[in-house]
């Protein structure tokens, strides 16, 4: 089967290999980026399409006959007309689950950078602030104890578990706002703790979510319910000292609300690796926002969790070709 890649780099910029994928393949090609104006002409009579970011409209899949799989390399799917595969009989997968720790990680990287400011102390100590200074120890700000802190967690599935788990771990309390009462009971019941650590995690309404969490972290997907979940009225319940922590969908806040909401400083911090525009753009109301930390959608990009990733794509595939295909979300 003649198997073309359309994004690659974000997948593997070099440091994976394609060979497992090549195997499968009479003909294999592998473009780093392609501009959708170019996507028709390079899928061309491919029988397998692999992408990441990449939009699958209708109209492409019109143009090409010959197509019979798409994977996704990443959980959402938003970007391939589902509709249309599924009414010309094209398989769509998805990779489920890959980045769940690597995720759950990087919400704490943000919680730990906002407690400790171990990145602030050591750029002040190479400007020379220690050296000069009369005490042994200094801080810039207070520092923030974890133990006995509440998390609010609004989305219980694999990440917002892990996240809880973690949590626990640090001596936190944990609150959840989960899809419904009987899914996080069943999420619960999914989790490898003591008695007494399960008792801990509260299921509440969404409002005792935000106005009673230190630090507040999504974990849901982008739907007509969840969009702009964060908006200027869940903002205004949360304390003023709190943290809110974006690694699931940008769509998710409403992003000039949560300026209005650095700004005068109804909240402490926001996190985010996720906008709703990506690459971010300069016009982005949270660009050079005040307290507002945000990385680049990396949280799923460590190398392990890439390998992992795409172990998974070639597994798919070969479950396809096997005529017992696997993650199909279509």
């Amino acid at each position: 089967m003649k198997i073309t890649v359309l994004d690659g780099h974000g997948l593997n910029p070099g440091d994976l290999s394609w060979d497992g994928v090549k195997a499968l393949a009479s003909e294999f090609t592998v473009y780093d980026r392609s501009p959708q104006e170019l996507v028709a002409d390079r899928i061309g009579d491919s029988e397998i399409i692999l992408l990441n970011k990449i939009r699958i409209t209708g109209e492409i899949i019109e143009k090409c006959p010959s197509l019979r799989y798409i994977g996704v390399l990443a959980t959402g799917y938003n970007v391939v007309d589902v509709k249309a595969c599924r009414e010309k009989g094209i398989t769509v997968t998805n990779i489920p689950s890959y980045s769940t720790d690597a995720v759950a990680q990087h919400v704490f990287s943000f919680i730990l950078h906002f407690t400790n400011l171990a990145a602030p102390h050591s750029a002040s100590v190479h400007e020379g602030r220690w050296i000069s200074n009369p005490d042994f120890c200094y801080w810039l700000s207070p520092l923030t104890e974890l133990s006995g802190k509440t998390l609010g967690i609004f989305g219980f599935g694999h990440i917002g578990q892990k996240v809880a788990e973690i949590a626990l771990s640090f001596g936190m309390k944990v609150m959840v706002h989960a899809h419904s009462e009987e899914s996080f009971k069943k999420a619960k019941s999914n989790l490898d703790l003591t008695q007494s650590k399960l008792s801990s995690i509260k299921s509440v309404s969404l409002e005792e979510l935000f106005s009673e969490s230190d630090f507040i972290s999504l974990h849901a997907p982008l739907t007509a319910e969840t969009e702009n979940l964060v908006n200027q009225k869940t903002l205004s319940l949360m304390k003023d000292s709190a943290v809110l922590i974006n690694t699931a969908r940008g769509g998710l806040v409403s992003e000039k609300d949560v300026r209005a909401a650095l700004d005068s400083k109804k909240i402490a911090a926001y996190a985010a690796d996720v906008l709703l525009e990506e690459p971010m753009s300069k016009n982005c109301p949270l660009y050079k926002a005040p307290n507002c930390l945000i990385t680049p959608h990396l949280a799923w990009a460590p190398k392990e969790t890439r390998l992992r990733l795409l172990d998974i794509a070639i597994g798919n595939i070969k479950a396809f070709m096997a005529g017992k295909p696997v993650n199909v979300v279509n």
